[in-house]
C-alpha cells in the first residue's frame, strides 16, 4: 500500500476515530458509529476510504460485517517510520547541544 494513501485516509479526524476504535478490537459499523455523530452512509464512506488505504479489512458473517485493523496497513506505516527512527535521536542530540551552547 502507498503510504501517501494511508496518511490521506488518516488525515480525516472521523476516520482516525474509527481507526482508533478498531485498534481496540473487531466491531461492526453500528458499534463503530456509537459516540460519533455521523450517518450510516457516512460511516460506509469512511470505512471504504480506510479499506482502500489498506488500513481496515472486513469479514462477512452471514448478513453481518465486522471490521478490524489490517496488520499490513499498519506494517506499511511502521516501515515508513523506521526510515526516520535513526534521524530523530541524532537531530535531538544536535538540538540539545545547540541549546546548551546558547545557555552558556
Amino acid at each position: 500500500m502507498v503510504v501517501t494513501e494511508i496518511f490521506k485516509a488518516l488525515a480525516d479526524p472521523t476516520r482516525r476515530a474509527i481507526f482508533e476504535k478498531l485498534a481496540r478490537g473487531r466491531m461492526n459499523a453500528t458499534a463503530l458509529r456509537e459516540g460519533l455523530a455521523i450517518s450510516q452512509p457516512a460511516m460506509s464512506q469512511h470505512l471504504a476510504a480506510l479499506r482502500a488505504a489498506g488500513l481496515v479489512r472486513e469479514e462477512r458473517q452471514g448478513r453481518f460485517v465486522n471490521y478490524e485493523v489490517d496488520p499490513e496497513g499498519v506494517g506499511s506505516i511502521a516501515r515508513w517510520l523506521a526510515k526516520y527512527r535513526a534521524y530523530w535521536p541524532r537531530r535531538m542530540d544536535d538540538l540539545k547541544r545547540l541549546l546548551k551552547d546558547m545557555d552558556q
